[in-house]
């Protein structure tokens, strides 16, 4: 009789061979509620496996990134953002040899909270809701609590950590000390955020006509290059470089206190580059039209749905949050489409508005 094989003991296993500084998964600080271990998969690996199965991960892909609808279909959404963030920060972590299962984890879930018509949504509802709205805190509160019909997905503590510490608040894209994950796979994700918007929302912007390649700062294309992948090749490698002692490796394994960073001047011209798309985009990528039927419509939902608690779905009316919790709950986790929909269905948009619809279906 053949004994079968723990494939998640061998794993652990693999994983001692990690850098003394990466988040082993047994020493995970473990679940909000306790659940026996899977035979197969480590902590983090089912932590992935839940997030890519949620409802919420599956509506990234009709939600806003920076253009709101485009008609191209190459245009970057929430769902293919998430993608390239998981991409880069597994590559980072690799070479690092931190835990790339915990990097893929709270890469996927990183942006789970965000609203429709990306930050437009995002700056309406914390306008409107008395205790403000943080799209990481929401991305929080989805695994926690929305997912599962109320169940919450169950993460480790380490993910938890890294999907509410990937936004920062600074002017420059390296955290402050009091915005830091606690893991360094945590860090590598904010990094990896920061280098997979920057340069994919300059390409849509030039394929939108809202800049050119020769409005790019040329401080900035001196130092990471012209086009969209010596960009990235070139911070991502400089990340690799000036985070190599968190590695372990050679002389390095000596370091007691190390963090993910950047170059200086690779830093710099990536806040430039950063500071460029906040001009030149991100505050006026979306005409004025755009712009405001996107705000009309998150700001009826929330009044409406506030107003007429009942029309809430019955998921939503559950539940001991207050009221306006629940209302931005459900707004909240609408798609772009699913919202003008919803507006529409309750009549809550005037004959002009729907006649110059901009959303497609």
């Amino acid at each position: 009789m053949s004994v079968r094989p723990n494939i998640r003991q061998l794993t652990e296993e693999r994983e001692e061979s990690l850098s003394p500084f990466a988040q082993k998964s047994r020493l995970s600080q473990g679940r909000l509620k306790q659940e026996e271990p899977c035979p197969v998969r480590t902590e983090f690996q089912r932590d992935r496996d839940r997030i890519l199965y949620s409802n919420a991960f599956r509506r990234l892909k009709h939600k806003t990134q920076v253009f709101i609808s485009p008609l191209g279909d190459h245009y970057v959404t929430r769902l293919t953002h998430t993608l390239e963030v998981s991409q880069i920060a597994r590559t980072i972590t690799r070479a690092l040899n931190l835990n790339e299962d915990l990097a893929e984890a709270i890469s996927l879930g990183h942006d789970l909270g965000h609203t429709p018509f990306g930050h437009i949504g995002e700056a309406v509802l914390d306008e409107l809701y008395h205790k403000g709205f943080r799209h990481n805190e929401q991305s929080l509160r989805i695994v926690d609590h929305l997912e599962n019909n109320g169940r919450g997905l169950n993460l480790t503590w380490e993910v938890r950590d890294g999907i509410l510490s990937h936004s920062k608040t600074n002017a420059s894209i390296m955290p402050g000390d009091n915005e830091r994950a606690d893991t360094l796979e945590g860090e590598v994700c904010c990094l990896a955020d920061v280098i997979a918007y920057v340069n994919h929302d300059t390409e849509d912007a030039i394929r939108a006509g809202a800049i050119s390649s020769g409005d790019i700062p040329l401080s900035a294309v001196k130092v990471l290059g012209m086009s969209n992948s010596a960009r990235i090749n070139a911070m991502v490698n400089d990340v690799i470089e000036s985070s190599w002692a968190v590695s372990g490796r050679g002389a390095a394994g000596v370091a007691t206190s190390v963090h993910i960073s950047m170059s200086p001047e690779i830093l710099e011209a990536t806040n430039t580059m950063r500071d460029f798309l906040f001009e030149r985009v991100y505050n006026v990528c979306a005409s004025q039209e755009e712009s405001d039927q996107a705000r009309h419509i998150v700001r009826l939902l929330y009044r409406y749905f506030s107003i007429h608690e009942d029309k809430l779905p019955p998921e939503y009316r559950l539940g001991d949050d207050e009221k306006e919790r629940r209302v931005v709950d459900y707004i909240a986790g609408m798609t772009d489409r699913y919202a003008f929909r919803i507006a529409e269905e309750l009549s809550l948009l005037d004959n002009s508005a729907k006649q110059q619809r901009l959303f497609i279906d």
